[in-house]
């Protein structure tokens, strides 16, 4: 057999699973900064549940710029994720871009956007 150039299609869609996941995360968390930054006072009580009160106080605490800078953070991550998955849809995904040999499983699932393996990232070849 040799060595596998790509991912098979169940492979493919725990990578799936992993990415989309991580996208509703990532725009979750896209849309709080985004709303820290719009609302500013943090005087909104349209939600009181827990985890919302301490996800609302948290953003009150960052600065508009900060605020700025981290929802730019998630719009790129977002844009990553979502460029993995049209890799997915294509069957090109884990694939180095840099070597063409797969890229670990275990990185993936760390950093499912990753487009080159361990080796090219670390500037070897």
């Amino acid at each position: 057999m040799g060595e596998k150039t790509r991912y098979s299609d169940e492979e493919l869609m725990e990578f799936k699973q992993i990415i989309l996941s991580k996208l509703e995360k990532a725009q979750e968390d896209y849309e709080m900064y985004r709303n820290s930054i719009t609302h500013g006072d943090g005087n909104d009580t349209q939600d009181t549940s827990p985890t919302f009160k301490v996800l609302e106080e948290g953003a009150a605490t960052l600065s508009k710029e900060e605020a700025g800078k981290l929802a730019q953070r998630q719009l790129k991550f977002i844009q990553h994720l979502q460029a993995a998955l049209v890799r997915i849809e294509n069957k090109t995904y884990g694939i180095c871009r840099e070597t063409g040999k797969l890229i670990s499983k275990e990185r993936l699932r760390a950093v499912p956007h990753a487009t080159l393996s361990i080796e090219a990232k670390n500037g070897m070849g």
